[in-house]
Parts: structure tokens; C-alpha cells; sequence
């Protein structure tokens, strides 16, 4: 082989090989850029995106979205996005901030649009909505005025002696992905977003979510059969207030120390009730949450002698593990749940079996 003909040859390799290394940065910059505002949000656009999507979430697995607070990078990292998606309802009450703050000027995904808050119940008994164009706004037009949630009493989680400093979710239960039933509107308003951004992938975005439903019918049919092993009148102890969709899906009440939100600890009364509650009624087991303080938890077991029965997942998934995604942290809840709340008679064990080891 001539000098000359070698360097065509190893020029041609040079040339084929750059080709093949700079796919992936290309194929990453062709795919829909998606900020969401936490963990499981971001996890749901994953399973309906696919390979269409690059996702960063802007509080991650084990963030307390209640008391973030936006960096300069987020601002940034905003003005390059293709979407951005956020809960809505008051969780994020530093997102339209945020958004307002920034150069972004894209479509945006309120998750929950279409589920009407009314004391942590859906309007109406579909939960099974299918297209939810209306979710997809430009930012600018984000009038949350509309939702006028004065009418709704939650006296009882005293939010009066809480200052939660720009997190307040206006009285409303943000967390209505803890019923799977509305974790089917978030996902259809993803999708919706998704194709507002990408319509070249309409068809992709929409097979996957068709999957994605299917697979959350499935796990909710299952969280009531391992619901429906516990005892009537089932009550839980957790950190704090965000159980009411589940409660309200699967009949299990759910108390807690702390309000709605994470931000301020509660009152040494509401402590003290507690305790009583726990002591008065057939209260069998407390529970962590990820994303709050164990302290509390821990207090109230030592007084009351209840166990602490393992960790629950409410607004933010686990960083490995099954609670990684948002069907696995579902599974685990309920799983931990029946574990050690489950009547001895529904699974044959023992009384003592059924209190179990508590080491979730």
C-alpha cells in the first residue's frame, strides 16, 4: 500500500470513527428537553418519553420539594428547555416564581390539571381521563386564580401555628399521585405535553403511555387486594400530612405530627393529641417517611411503645431501589403496609408474624 493510499485509508477511519463518537451527543441534542419539578414527576415522563426525552428533575430522589429553593443554575438550565412539567396545586409554591424569574417561554405541564381538589377527592367518580389538552399552557398564561380553595376546611391540621415562608399549599392536598386512579391524569397530561413539544413522536408517546396506564391499573387493582387484608378502621402514623389521596383510595387513615407541609414542626399540643390518639384507638404501627425527619416518629413511639414498622414514600422517590420509580414506590408502600397491619387470619400467620420484623 502507497503512503499516499495509506493516508486516505486511516484518513477515511479518522473520519468514520469521529462519525460514530459524536451519535450519542447528537442523538442526545435531538431529544425533548424536559425539566420537572421533582423525582416522581420526572420518573413519569421517563416512562411515557423513552428515548425521546432527556429529563432532569429539579429536586431529586429523597428532595423535600416543600422547602426547596431554586439556584441560579435552575433558572439556566429552565431557558433551555423544551418542556417543563410541575405539579400545580400549591406543592411547588416556588415554581411560577421560578418561571417568572427566567427566559423560558415554552409550553408547560400542570400534572394535575383536571383533578379538582375537594378536601383530597377527585371531582366526580372517573378517575380514568384520557385527554387532557387543556394541561399544556404557555408559562405567561399560568392564572391559578380560578381555583378558589377558601371553601376547603383542614382546620384540623392546625395550619394556622405553621408560617411555611412561601410553601403553602393554599389548603389543598397537593399529593394526588398517591392515588393511582389520579396518577393515570398526571401521566395523560404528560403525554399531551409530550406531543404539544414533539408531535413527531405523537404516535411513540402515545403507545407507551397506553402501556404505562395499563401497568397503573394493574398495580392499583393489587394495592386493594393487600389493602383490603387490614383491619376496619386501620390508623397510621406518618410524618407528615400527605396520605389523604391513598387514605381516601383505600380506606386507611392516616395521622400525622406535622401539617400539609414539611417546612415547620409541630406544636407540643398537637404532640400531646397524638399521643392520646395513638394510646385511645387501635393505632398498631408508626411509620417514616424518606423525606422528613425521623425525629418526630421516633418521639411519639417512645412515648406511645408502638413500633416503628419501616418507610413510606410520599413525595419523593428513593435514589436506588424499588422506590426508584413511581409504580415501585407505590408497591412498596402497600407492601410495607400490609406487612405489618395485615389480620393474622388474612394470611394464616400468627399474631405475633403479622407484627413482623421492622426493618424496611
Amino acid at each position: 500500500m502507497s503512503s499516499i493510499t495509506s493516508l486516505k485509508h486511516y484518513s477515511a477511519l479518522a473520519v468514520g470513527l469521529s462519525t460514530l463518537l459524536a451519535v450519542p451527543g447528537a442523538l442526545a441534542e435531538d431529544r425533548v428537553q424536559v425539566i420537572a419539578s421533582f423525582s416522581i414527576l420526572a420518573d413519569m415522563v421517563e416512562q411515557v418519553g423513552g428515548e425521546h426525552v432527556e429529563v432532569d428533575a429539579l429536586v431529586g430522589p429523597d428532595g423535600d420539594a416543600h422547602v426547596y429553593s431554586p439556584r441560579p443554575i435552575d433558572a439556566r438550565n429552565l431557558a433551555e428547555a423544551d418542556l417543563v412539567v410541575f405539579n400545580g396545586m400549591h406543592f411547588e409554591g416556588w415554581m411560577e416564581r421560578l418561571l417568572g424569574a427566567g427566559d423560558y417561554e415554552g409550553p408547560t405541564v400542570v400534572a394535575t390539571e383536571g383533578i379538582a381538589d375537594q378536601g383530597g377527592t377527585a371531582a366526580g367518580d372517573d378517575h380514568g381521563h384520557e385527554a387532557h389538552d387543556h394541561a399544556v399552557h404557555e408559562h405567561e398564561s399560568h392564572d391559578h386564580g380560578e381555583h378558589d380553595h377558601a371553601e376547603h376546611d383542614h382546620a384540623s391540621h392546625d395550619h394556622d401555628e405553621h408560617d411555611h415562608a412561601g410553601h403553602d399549599h393554599g389548603g389543598e392536598d397537593p399529593h394526588a399521585w398517591l392515588d393511582p386512579r389520579l396518577g393515570k391524569t398526571y401521566v395523560t397530561n404528560i403525554r399531551d405535553g409530550l406531543i404539544a413539544a414533539d408531535p413527531a413522536h405523537e404516535a411513540d408517546y402515545r403507545e407507551r403511555a397506553q402501556r404505562y396506564l395499563a401497568d397503573i391499573d394493574a398495580l392499583d387493582t393489587k394495592i386493594r387486594e393487600q389493602m383490603a387484608a387490614l383491619p376496619e378502621s386501620t390508623s397510621v402514623i406518618t410524618g407528615h400530612d400527605s396520605f389523604g389521596y391513598f387514605s381516601r383510595a383505600y380506606g386507611i387513615s392516616f395521622l400525622s405530627p406535622a401539617g400539609l407541609s414539611t417546612e415547620a414542626g409541630p406544636s407540643a399540643a398537637r404532640m400531646a393529641e397524638l399521643i392520646e390518639v395513638i394510646r385511645a384507638n387501635d393505632v398498631r404501627a408508626l411509620f417514616h417517611e424518606n423525606m422528613t425527619s425521623s425525629a418526630l416518629i421516633d418521639q411519639l413511639a417512645e412515648e406511645t411503645g408502638r413500633p416503628v414498622a419501616g418507610t413510606l414514600y410520599s413525595g419523593a422517590l428513593a435514589p436506588e431501589g424499588e422506590a426508584s420509580t413511581y409504580l415501585g414506590m407505590m408497591r412498596h408502600n402497600a407492601r410495607v403496609l400490609h406487612d405489618a397491619l395485615a389480620k393474622p387470619e388474612a394470611d394464616g400467620k400468627s399474631g405475633t408474624e403479622t407484627q413482623h420484623d421492622h426493618e424496611h
